[in-house]
């Protein structure tokens, strides 16, 4: 039993030895940093991500308001069509109406 705890306490120093020596070391340090600023980006991408669900809900609606502005127009068309063959027509009655009528 004596034996075993001797092989665990040095199994500990050695772990201690290893995380000391870890923890000073300047790639340690590169690795740390690198992994903060990582956390700072996927936090910037993760907002922008939400931006672009929100952009696309306003596309998706602008682009059924879209769609339906440009239905009407066609029937529009036809009825501004009719309105200009009103106005022609009414315009030669008036000029008709106007001249003096021929009795012979």
């Amino acid at each position: 039993m004596a034996r075993q705890k001797d092989l665990m306490s040095r199994l500990a120093d050695a772990g201690e030895e290893a995380f000391a020596r870890m923890a000073g070391s300047q790639t340690t340090t590169r690795v740390v940093e690198s992994i903060g600023s990582m956390r700072e980006r996927m936090d910037d991408l993760q907002r922008k991500v939400r931006g672009i669900d929100e952009l696309e809900k306003r596309v998706a609606k602008l682009e059924k308001e879209v769609a339906a502005l440009s239905k009407p127009k066609t029937t529009r068309a036809k009825s501004t069509s009719g309105t200009t063959a009103r106005k022609t027509s009414s315009s030669r009655t008036s000029a008709r109406s106007q001249t003096p009528k021929k009795t012979p």
